[in-house]
């Protein structure tokens, strides 16, 4: 391709993204419809002079940047006088209003359980930098509380949800352990979200004697890392084997090149056991292009895959360098079959992908339609107004593996004791919840592939591959 051409291609590119996200966040406001994830614009820089007073709440302050309804405002300075009565008639008007909103889900079930006697978890969520992500790890979380509640409780005692703006930040995740480390009403955390953040947070974790279940978070590095430190999500390893199956098994392609960041965890874990998965089925590598790197090039990259041979190109960016990798997609043209991790599955890829995206194969730890046994789809449905994504599921799960074990035994060592229980199972979205030694899950990855729909509203769905 020319440098002309490609100047041309990623202006066109450029344009339609803005048009595309710039309509979609006005639709999906307008509408206030959750479907598998909310549009993901670029993620705010931290905001590191935060006071960590300011970045921990029960409900007396948002940690939602944006604005919010005027009920919500009312019902969070209420929460905060202690006026828990007027707190729950504003909450209560605010998600008649938005119903999609977890945050004010949580601080509603906070504010009916007021001064009485409580369980109390924590959600450490990189709320101030990628709010979307956290929206749907806390609606997992509220989803389970709120269930949990209404029926009455743990042993009829009710459970508080704390929320934590850990930013992504692993500096800021280890100064939020050691808070909550330091307070002795905390039985469990749910998260963190990226790898990077759990590993960091996980050493605080692990000293402090109290249990983290990340929903989110699949490096090979968190397997046997601690054990107070859990996931829910298979770790990378279970979906670079399943890719490098899938590629060499079922669409009879060997060779294949990767697009990775190698400044994340996360990425690295990925493209280094999806290297040696391809490998081991008797497929290679035939190169690896950094998406972290300044002077990287989408079309040249693509090019350069062609005539080394690839048939496949990988792509395994973060949150990030996402944008890098839908560049790839575009001028990619549907010459190479496209294979992608988690990252990949957000509504921002089909709605920058569309066309040039269908076929594309991405990993993920649970699809709404890849479980039709579970009653979770459904009630999920009722409660947000629309479809969820893995995430939520997967912090469904994590929020109800720890109301299972505080259900055995409500200390911090009780807890951890029950999820490490040859004996331990409870039901989640998608089936069975049970650990390992490691503090992995046992469960399979899902393979979705993109196809032409309308369930996302985009005209284009994850579907799960049959």
């Amino acid at each position: 391709m020319s440098q002309k051409n490609e100047t041309v291609v990623l202006s066109l590119a450029l344009l339609l993204t803005v048009g595309i996200v710039a309509t979609g966040v006005w639709w999906f406001t307008r509408n206030g419809i959750v479907i598998s994830n909310t549009i993901k614009e670029k993620s705010p820089e931290p905001k590191t002079n935060v006071s960590l007073a300011d970045r921990i709440s029960f409900g007396e302050k948002t940690l939602t940047p944006g604005e919010i309804t005027p009920s919500k405002k009312e019902g969070i300075q209420a929460f905060a006088s202690k006026n828990y009565y007027q707190a729950i008639a504003s909450l209560e008007a605010s998600l008649k209003a938005r119903p999609n909103d977890p945050e004010a889900l949580i601080y509603l079930n906070n504010a009916r359980i007021g001064t009485s006697q409580s369980y109390t978890i924590f959600a450490s969520v990189p709320m101030g930098t990628d709010p979307n992500t956290s929206q749907e790890i806390l609606r997992g979380i509220a989803q389970a509380q709120n269930f949990i509640n209404a029926s009455g409780g743990i042993k009829k005692v009710p459970l508080k949800v704390g929320i934590a703006n850990d930013d992504n930040n692993p500096e800021i995740s280890q100064k939020i352990a050691a808070n909550l480390v330091n307070n002795p009403q905390v039985l469990g955390v749910v998260g963190p979200n990226a790898s990077d953040t759990t590993l960091a947070a996980g050493t605080v974790y692990n000293s402090g004697q109290l249990v983290a279940i990340s929903p989110t978070s699949t490096s090979v590095k968190i397997s046997n890392f601690s054990r107070y430190v859990f996931r829910t999500v298979p770790s990378d390893f279970m979906a670079a084997r399943t890719l490098a199956n899938y590629m060499v098994k079922t669409l009879q392609k060997k060779n294949a090149a990767v697009f990775f960041n190698s400044e994340s965890n996360y990425s690295q874990s990925l493209k280094s056991e999806f290297v040696s998965s391809v490998s081991l089925e008797g497929g290679q590598i035939s190169n690896e292009f950094d998406l972290s790197q300044a002077d990287f090039s989408a079309a040249k990259s693509v090019e350069q895959a062609i005539k080394q041979g690839a048939e496949v190109l990988m792509l395994v960016p973060n949150t990030n360098t996402q944008d890098k990798a839908l560049q790839v997609i575009q001028v990619n043209q549907k010459r190479l079959i496209l294979l992608g991790g988690d990252n990949i599955y957000t509504v921002k890829t089909l709605e920058i992908g569309t066309e040039q995206a269908v076929g594309m194969i991405v990993a993920v730890p649970w699809h709404i339609a890849g479980n039709l046994m579970s009653d979770f789809p459904q009630k999920s449905r009722q409660l947000w107004g629309g479809d969820v994504s893995w995430r939520t599921a997967t912090s469904y799960d994590a929020t109800v593996a720890l109301i299972a074990a505080i259900e055995r035994n409500p200390t911090r060592s009780g807890v951890q004791q029950a999820l490490l229980s040859s004996d331990f199972s409870a039901t989640g979205a998608s089936g069975s919840i049970r650990f390992l030694a490691s503090g992995d899950r046992i469960a399979p990855v899902q393979l979705v592939k993109i196809v032409p729909g309308s369930r996302s509203r985009t005209g284009y769905d994850f579907e799960p591959v049959r």
